[in-house]
C-alpha cells in the first residue's frame, strides 16, 4: 500500500510497505493530497478513492474511541 505522507516542493514523499519514497510531484495526480491511498498501473499512479475513504474512516474511528475514553 502506498500512501502520501507529504508533499514537499516539487517531490512527493510516499510511505510503502518497504518505506519511504520519494517521486517528483508531477507523476501524481493533480488532485492527490496527503493522505490519499495511492496504486500504480499501466495507466499510472492514481488515487485509490474506496481505499482512502475505507481508511480515513477507519482513523476517524479510531480517534473517536481514543476520545471517548476520557
Amino acid at each position: 500500500m502506498w500512501i502520501l505522507d507529504r508533499i514537499e516542493g516539487d517531490r512527493a514523499v510516499i510511505e510503502t510497505d518497504q518505506g519511504r519514497l520519494e517521486l517528483p510531484r508531477q507523476q501524481l495526480p493533480p488532485d492527490a493530497k496527503e493522505g490519499d491511498v495511492l496504486c500504480s498501473t499501466a495507466q499510472g499512479i492514481l488515487v485509490d478513492t474506496a481505499a482512502t475513504a475505507r481508511r480515513r474512516q477507519e482513523i476517524a474511528e479510531k480517534y473517536r474511541r481514543l476520545r471517548s475514553r476520557k
